[in-house]
């Protein structure tokens, strides 16, 4: 079966609209595209022959199969519900839920539709990233004891800005432990392990947010216990310090590594290490050694999507769900309400000083019931839900200066 896609977001959106464009997504073909934005449409529009929506509700009512959500950070749930009580598939970005109580919807709405449902994190899919999984699932270095995922991501302020046009756009508001996924989405899908406690901690720092509106903190230290009892440490989106991302998966036996930045880029070098210790009979001559991982024989246009190659395998994957009436391996429903709850519990955490919080079964009515009801957010906007503060400090207070630099910005944009 062709999937006929339907993409909202004409912006980060338009890498899964270009790769059904040019056939580098299996038995894909992009249908339209939607935004909210008619300058973002009319850029589109230059380099698609599709149809382009403004409101949301037209693009469902159209001949698509399925909708790539893309839109804003915390908006997911609500229109990946709209879309699949409309007989869509949805893949959708970022963390899936904005609350715990979008998280209980966006489950019970899949059970309740039957409808296809995936979390398109796309970090894990990378060549240290499938090379990491290949050689733990060949038991080199025994179970996991502990790992570390690392997203570090500063934006330059008038990039930063142009980003983020308004006071209550998201990314002022986001606090350190919401952007999680991408350091631990690559640890799950390598060890299998799934999420079941968060404690955490933000650091304070106003001065990297100087000539913004940004109102959170700039770095938080989670750790995360899993379900086999091994614990992982990972940081948000890390807007200070140097940039590279980096995992790390420490076992009863020895040592997975992907390269750190410095040794080449965002992704570093491209070279795996693995290291073994003297507990077992070592297969390797010293005690450790690096190699250069390829793409698998049927992944070789992966190198031509973006995200090191994760866009090309989210779409794949997706396609793969749909045809199969399955759910995707990586990652499902429950898997993307967890990794909400991680980040959401996580920033409740830091909040009161590293108090652990379970992270609920969301197959479990009854734990989803404990959260049912809880809409709070550190998001300002529209809405009347309670407001999480989004820093440890309250929140940071723009300057003057601050605000004047910005406005200037959003205003040419």
């Amino acid at each position: 079966m062709t999937v006929r896609l339907g993409v909202l977001g004409a912006r980060r959106g338009l890498s899964f609209a270009h790769s059904a464009k040019e056939g580098k997504s299996a038995d894909l073909t992009l249908v339209s595209i939607c935004d909210f934005s008619g300058k973002k449409l009319d850029a589109a529009a230059k380099n698609y022959n599709v149809k382009f929506h403004s409101d949301f509700k037209e693009m469902l009512a159209s001949d698509i199969d399925a909708v790539v959500l893309a839109n804003y950070f915390h908006e997911h749930a609500p229109y990946a519900i709209q879309a699949m009580e409309a007989g869509k598939h949805v893949l959708s970005e970022t963390i899936p839920a904005g609350t715990m109580a979008e998280a209980v919807m966006l489950c019970e709405a899949v059970e309740k539709t039957g409808m296809t449902y995936m979390f398109a994190e796309n970090y894990p899919f990378t060549k240290i990233g499938l090379a990491m999984r290949n050689e733990y699932k060949k038991d080199k270095i025994g179970k996991v004891i502990y790992a570390e995922g690392e997203y570090i991501h500063p934006i330059e302020a008038t990039m930063l800005n142009t980003l983020s046009p308004g006071i209550n756009h998201w990314r002022n508001w986001m606090p350190s432990t919401y952007y999680c996924t991408h350091a631990l989405a690559p640890l799950m899908f390598i060890t299998d392990c799934k999420p079941v406690r968060v404690n955490a901690l933000s650091i304070a720092n106003d001065n990297v947010a100087k000539g913004t509106t940004r109102r959170s903190d700039p770095m938080a230290v989670m750790l995360v216990t899993m379900n086999d009892g091994s614990v992982f440490r990972i940081t948000g989106w890390v807007t200070a310090g140097g940039h590279g991302s980096r995992f790390r998966i420490i076992g009863e036996y020895g040592t997975l590594e992907s390269p750190m930045p410095h040794e080449g880029g965002f992704f570093g070098n491209g070279r795996l290490t693995i290291s073994q210790n003297e507990l077992r009979k070592r297969e390797l001559d010293t005690y450790s050694f690096s190699y250069s991982p390829e793409w698998p024989e049927d992944a070789k246009d992966a190198e031509k999507s973006g995200h090191g190659g994760g866009d090309y395998f989210m779409t794949k994957l997706f396609v793969e769900a749909i045809n199969s009436q399955k759910a995707p391996a990586y990652f499902d429903v429950y898997d993307g309400a967890a990794m909400s709850a991680v980040a959401i519990l996580g920033w409740r955490s830091a909040l009161e000083k590293g108090k652990p919080y379970d992270i609920p079964d969301f197959r479990d009515e009854n734990a989803r019931n404990a959260y049912r009801n809880d809409f709070a957010t550190p998001f300002r906007g529209t809405h009347n839900h309670p407001l999480l503060q989004p820093s440890v400090n309250g929140e940071r207070v723009p300057s003057e200066e601050d605000i004047k630099v910005s406005e200037k910005i959003w205003s040419e944009l």
